[in-house]
């Protein structure tokens, strides 16, 4: 293996051919999906892989312990890219996957640089997508390239796979679904906790995503102004303290009852409920009573918690809180479920956790860190839909646009040393075949 290692050393030199392909998918995001796609279905067949790409429809793709309302994704029919690189027998296979599909182009980005420039300042590359995720697939299609030129084969199979995943895109799930699979995966994406790859997402808490709206009644006046009538008025936001009453008892429950000790010791708390957004659906207006108010919601729960369970004890604590109430209890809220995914993990002391540590040694200097707190990350998907581990990982990063910030970012050094990592880690898990 120390042989191997070295070869991918020697065969990196500065890692400009890997920041030069970064760089050209930056480019191609004015160009959308499909051309950044295409670009990469070419450099896998460059670095001597076999590709295939795959039509899917999301509403269509299949789950298990996952939901989303129709009007969460997008309809239209998305492509998969998938590349091989064949083992020579006797190995471990590995999916490594990353998705192509950015934020949505905004005209008003207010960027300092050209976002599709693909500029380098102080060390770190700016451009659209980035480190959501253009980093990760072009890691793949660059360690792909990296093993070739060191005339490195492993032992067990080595897939790729650009999967879309925005706005429920579904695409490593069909993947999944479709009969890809393997003894472990590994989700390439960068995350923005100022670790780089000093961190490694090994747990993924589960999230419960859903709205509630909370009905009140208007005064009998068809006067524009509802101020003198107040008082015959049911008022929704009077009724939305109820329920926030109720949500509140909620989380204190399940924060006292659920306990993770991987979670409790990052933040001494394994599961809360965010009200993220109250708003009045009126017209806005001070001097009248708004029809009902609406609760957005976020849940996050621990490995271990069933999507079901969690729903359950939702509408179960609405339902209470309404049957306490006279006028809750004629005109109930409407509670409706947005979006849930369920929680997974992969501990520290498997073998996948232990190969990717190793290969973050070996391309850092540094051994790694959980970081337990990417609630509903990606890394779940292979572990939910079929049982296959995964652990997910990427460079330093900063600034992404999905997070309302400007001018995304990757470290460009980092980005390097992530190839490396990542070639490394696919010697480590899947083998290497003695040299001919």
């Amino acid at each position: 293996m120390d042989e191997a290692i070295g070869r991918l050393r020697a065969a990196d030199g500065s890692g400009e051919a890997s920041l030069a392909l970064l760089r050209r998918l930056i480019g191609l995001q004015r160009e959308g999906e499909v051309a950044v796609q295409a670009c990469l279905a070419a450099a896998f067949e460059a670095a001597g892989c076999a590709v295939e790409r795959r039509r899917y429809r999301p509403a269509e793709v299949t789950l298990r312990e996952e939901f989303a309302d129709g009007s969460a994704m997008d309809g239209e029919e998305r492509e998969a890219v998938v590349a091989r690189l064949p083992g020579s027998g006797g190995g471990r296979s590995l999916i490594l996957f990353a998705h192509p599909d950015s934020e949505r182009l905004q005209a008003d980005h207010g960027w300092r640089h050209d976002p599709f420039a693909g500029v380098v300042e102080n060390g770190r590359l700016h451009g659209w997508g980035v480190a959501d995720d253009l980093a990760g697939v072009t890691t793949m299609a660059a360690a792909a390239r990296l093993l070739r030129e060191a005339g490195i084969r492993l032992r067990g199979d080595l897939i790729m796979a650009s999967t879309p995943s925005k706005r429920h895109a579904r695409g490593v799930h069909a993947l999944l679904h479709g009969g890809v699979t393997a003894d472990a995966a590994v989700y390439l994406h960068p995350a923005e906790s100022g670790l780089g790859m000093r961190e490694v997402k090994a747990l993924a808490p589960g999230q419960l995503i859903f709205r509630i709206v909370v009905p009140g009644r208007l005064p009998p006046t068809e006067e524009p102004g509802h101020a003198a009538f107040a008082h015959l008025a049911v008022n929704p936001i009077d009724k939305a303290m109820v329920v926030l009453a109720a949500l509140r008892a909620l989380d204190a429950r399940r924060g006292a009852r659920i306990r993770h000790p991987v979670l409790d010791a990052a933040v001494g708390r394994s599961t809360n409920l965010l009200v993220g957004d109250i708003r009045a659906l009126g017209d806005g207006r001070a001097s009248r009573v708004a029809p009902a108010v609406q609760l957005s919601c976020a849940l996050a729960f621990p490995p271990g918690e069933k999507l079901a369970d969690v729903q359950a004890e939702v509408e179960a604590a609405i339902a209470e809180a309404a049957r306490a109430d006279a006028f809750l209890r004629e005109t109930p809220p409407q509670l409706v479920f947005l979006s849930g995914v369920t929680g997974a993990e992969v501990p520290e002391g498997h073998a996948l956790w232990n190969a990717t540590a190793e290969a973050v040694r070996i391309g850092t200097g540094q051994v790694p860190q959980v970081n337990p707190l990417h609630t509903s990350s990606d890394i779940r998907n292979p572990m939910v839909q079929s049982g296959i581990p995964c652990v997910g990982l990427g460079p330093l990063c900063g600034d992404l646009t999905q997070n309302g910030r400007r001018d995304e970012w990757v470290d460009a050094a980092d980005y390097r040393r992530g190839v490396v990592v990542i070639a490394a880690l696919a010697c480590l898990w899947c083998g290497v075949a003695p040299s001919a």
